[in-house]
């Protein structure tokens, strides 16, 4: 999953969210430094990762996209999630998908001094672009791509891969659904399960 999904499984505890969205940035055991809600957010998201590289309906999902893209199927899936789960938010969440984003950037704000270095940097970018809302259109899927596959070393065609979300989108939003429900499940007793 990606930035807008983990964010979203992770409730409504604030250390959980923030340590959720860095996850990627803590390696190994270097977690036991953070408090421990943010520990918590930190496993949490290992958890989902796990889960979701594991689940069925994910691997049919990156089948559909290994001719095209190969190795950075699973990453594309990823993006192509967060854009369903941004397109239909309001069958997950009661507030506005703005209003939401607008409540996280002003959280990890407030909370800068514990964000990695590398996140702190990005957080900027990410809120002048406001990643988290442009997931919603296939248009903001198409830019947020083309970014990516310019900022990774090796050749890649993640800046064309918005044309198989549009051959496929059907089968890739009937997928989402399905998987998410259970994520979400997962993701519920996990948290009780780390507390």
């Amino acid at each position: 999953m990606n930035f807008l999904a983990h964010i979203y499984l992770s409730g409504e505890d604030e250390g959980v969210t923030i340590g959720n969205f860095i996850a990627d940035s803590i390696k190994g055991k270097k977690y036991l430094n953070y408090s421990e809600d943010l520990q918590k957010g930190i496993l949490l998201h290992r958890s989902i990762d796990t889960f979701t590289d594991q689940h069925p309906l994910v691997r049919q999902s990156t089948k559909r996209l290994h001719e095209n893209h190969g190795h950075y199927s699973g990453v594309i899936v990823d993006i192509f999630y967060d854009h369903f789960l941004a397109k239909n938010w309001e069958q997950y969440h009661p507030a506005p998908l703005s209003e939401y984003v607008s409540q996280f950037y002003k959280l990890l704000e407030t909370n800068l001094e514990v964000l990695p270095p590398n996140i702190q940097n990005m957080l900027p970018i990410m809120k002048s672009n406001n990643w988290l809302l442009s997931y919603a259109t296939t248009r903001g899927i198409n830019t947020i791509l083309e970014q990516m596959s310019r900022r990774v070393k090796h050749k890649n065609s993640m800046h064309i891969a918005t044309a198989d979300l549009e051959k496929h989108y059907t089968e890739f939003e009937k997928d989402f659904s399905i998987f998410f429900e259970e994520l979400r499940a997962f993701s519920k007793h996990k948290i009780i399960s780390l507390s």
